[in-house]
């Protein structure tokens, strides 16, 4: 029985021993890590041919900024990469890498993800990131740039961003209804000062493909015109062919055909997130065909059309030189802008607050008067 004891605590004790062997190593290995990815991003950035084979370096930087924040202080996260900086500097006796990897630092650290750092470090590209994937576009001027400073942007205590050119506010307050806004106080809303409101006119089922109207459209469309604001619409396209685009643009001719739409007419696109999407599968050029029959037909009726979207609508989805002679409509929500090419009208937040809606509310500014006035 001795000799039994004497075994169990040889065992406790090699037990013990390894679980300190394996915390250390993983300790180690952390240190380490860090340290490989930061060596791996001085490359990736020196060395610019190999740009897109820096995605699955970036995914890790940014899972493991992640869970460091969760597992150490902030003093030991600093300790780390400063060792990973210092380290790295040894390796390239190189000044300016230092320079570059103190940046890198400042970013891992501020909570705005590998996009944020990717942004800063090519400021001749937009970069766009979209299902774990980082995508680089070079900044062309074979597209009409925007002329916007962001340093003229102005936002208040409630969020209303307003745009100014020599001290003189320029810009034009306005939001975007559907049915999630639910029933909406249209006399508070115009005393709020919204000068015009973009209306849900309807969507098309992303799985079968029906047409479908907003059930509140027609009283939003009504109280807007009934408080003089100004009055657009737009309809969320599903198209999955010229024909249906052209269907869509007959819905929409029809259904306002009784009221004074005096600002654009919007086609919606967007993608949906679904393995089920009846669109999932379409190519860039025929999205952007299907824009481009939707927008003719609204023109040829007499109105101004337009294309909403974001920085993944109009950089992966559609082919923007195709496009050009159409009116934008962007949709970012950040302080500014990212996003050098022209647009009519920013879409900044979807969390705003206008009196007489009850819930939160996409708010917009629009740079010129477009109400065709």
């Amino acid at each position: 029985m001795q000799d039994n004891i004497l075994q169990n605590k040889k065992r406790r004790k090699k037990r013990k021993s390894n679980e300190n062997g394996i915390l250390f190593g993983s300790i180690v290995l952390c240190v380490v890590t860090l340290m490989a990815i930061t060596i791996c991003l001085v490359t990736v950035f020196r060395y610019r041919a190999a740009k897109l084979e820096n995605i699955a370096v970036m995914n890790e930087l940014d899972d493991l900024r992640e869970k460091e924040a969760v597992t150490y202080t902030q003093d030991q996260v600093d300790a780390l990469i400063d060792s990973a900086v210092e380290e790295a500097v040894a390796r390239t006796g190189d000044e300016v890498s230092k320079e570059f990897l103190n940046k890198l630092k400042e970013l891992m650290l501020s909570g705005d993800g590998a996009t944020a750092m990717l942004r800063y470090f090519y400021p001749d590209e937009i970069v766009v990131a979209d299902a774990g994937q980082y995508y680089f576009f070079p900044i062309t001027d074979e597209l009409k740039h925007n002329t916007y400073d962001p340093e003229q942007l102005v936002s208040d205590d409630d969020m209303n961003m307003a745009y100014y050119e020599n001290g003189e506010k320029v810009s034009h307050k306005g939001i975007d209804v559907s049915r999630y806004q639910g029933e909406i106080d249209w006399d508070r809303v115009a005393a709020d000062d919204v000068e015009y409101a973009f209306i849900r006119l309807g969507i098309r089922g992303y799985t079968k493909g029906e047409i479908q109207e907003d059930e509140t459209f027609e009283d939003n469309i009504k109280g807007a015109e009934k408080n003089g604001i100004g009055i657009g619409v737009y309809f969320f396209t599903q198209a999955t062919s010229i024909a249906e685009a052209e269907e869509e643009a007959r819905y929409v001719l029809d259904m306002i055909e009784p009221y004074k739409v005096d600002y654009p007419v919007v086609i919606d696109v967007e993608a949906v997130n679904s393995n089920n999407a009846r669109t999932a599968e379409l190519t860039r050029e025929e999205r952007t065909q299907y824009c481009i029959a939707f927008c003719e037909m609204i023109r040829e009726a007499g109105y101004t059309p337009m294309i909403y979207g974001n920085l993944k609508t109009f950089m992966l989805m559609l082919d923007l030189e195709q496009l050009e002679e159409y009116d934008k409509w962007f949709a970012y929500y950040d302080k500014e802008f990212y996003y050098p090419y022209d647009f009519k009208i920013w879409q900044y937040t979807d969390t705003g607050k206008v009196d007489g809606i009850g819930t939160e509310v996409d708010l917009n500014i629009s740079f010129d008067n477009l109400s065709g006035e």
